[in-house]
């Protein structure tokens, strides 16, 4: 079976064609729960994201801030499995009809095997995964896979890249460009900067595929703010942090909904 990769594409090109940039949440799987962290990506698609990044816990993140962590650890004592992300990219994309992807660090997949979590995540209806931390040099066993199973390769590109690698990166990357607004790990910041524009501008001039603008982006005039210059602005931190505030599960979705709502209103120059 074939993943939603061209579903991916094409719900970027939609959201460029009505002139603003998609929303995309990310939110990890497992947390509060399975069941749980489910009804937060319905909610979130149905407060308005148009696409969801869903987060494959790991014990030993490199990116993620201290928020994601506390919602990683909560999943993983609940014993959350690679086929609990599985189910979850299945049961929020059969809901929506919308496009789900994995983000996730290369060693879970490297144990789990390739050719195996390519083809469940196709067979879940999956669009492709964002993989922070492995190489393009190292990618040609994942790429592989990805593609036969038509599922996108998101890589992450940040300011420190320079323009040659930028390009060697662009040019095997699929879906779109995840670009790191500012070096450092997700969280909510009070501001995103200009950093994240010129990262944009330079990887543009490398590539035609979306460009995607993530970490820090919390609320929905910053949202605005990456809009004006990018094709997709990605927010995670702020997402997980309504839940964790919340005083419980059901508050928690509820939250995740409204934010969605307020971030969508951003990114259509809204807010």
């Amino acid at each position: 079976m074939s993943g939603n990769i061209r579903l991916l594409s094409d719900t970027l090109a939609a959201a460029k064609a009505e002139g603003r940039a998609a929303l995309i949440a990310y939110l990890p799987a497992g947390f509060p729960t399975v069941d749980g962290g489910i009804e937060a990506i319905k909610a979130a698609f149905d407060g308005g994201a148009d696409i969801v990044e869903v987060g494959l816990p790991h014990s030993d993140p490199v990116l993620d801030g201290p928020v994601i962590q506390t919602a990683d650890d909560i999943a993983l004592r609940g014993g959350v499995k690679i086929a609990d992300v599985m189910r979850t990219v299945r049961e929020a994309h059969a809901a929506t009809g919308k496009p789900v992807l994995v983000m996730t660090y290369w060693n879970p997949i490297d144990r789990y095997g390739v050719e195996r979590f390519t083809a469940e995540l196709a067979e879940a209806g999956g669009a492709g995964c964002i993989l922070p931390d492995l190489p393009v040099q190292e990618a040609g066993l994942w790429r592989e896979h990805a593609e036969k199973h038509g599922l996108a390769t998101v890589f992450v590109v940040a300011p420190s890249s320079k323009d040659a690698r930028l390009a060697e990166i662009t040019k095997v990357g699929t879906g779109f460009v995840y670009a790191a607004s500012l070096m450092g790990v997700t969280g909510t910041r009070a501001s995103v900067g200009a950093q994240a524009q010129d990262l944009v501008e330079r990887t543009r001039a490398t590539t035609d595929t979306p460009v995607c603008v993530g970490l820090g982006v919390s609320n929905a005039q910053q949202a605005a703010e990456v809009a004006r210059f990018a094709d997709g602005v990605i927010v995670g931190s702020a997402f997980v942090k309504g839940m964790l505030d919340a005083p419980d599960d059901a508050a928690g979705v509820e939250a995740v909904r409204v934010l969605a709502g307020e971030l969508a209103k951003g990114v259509r120059g809204q807010a």
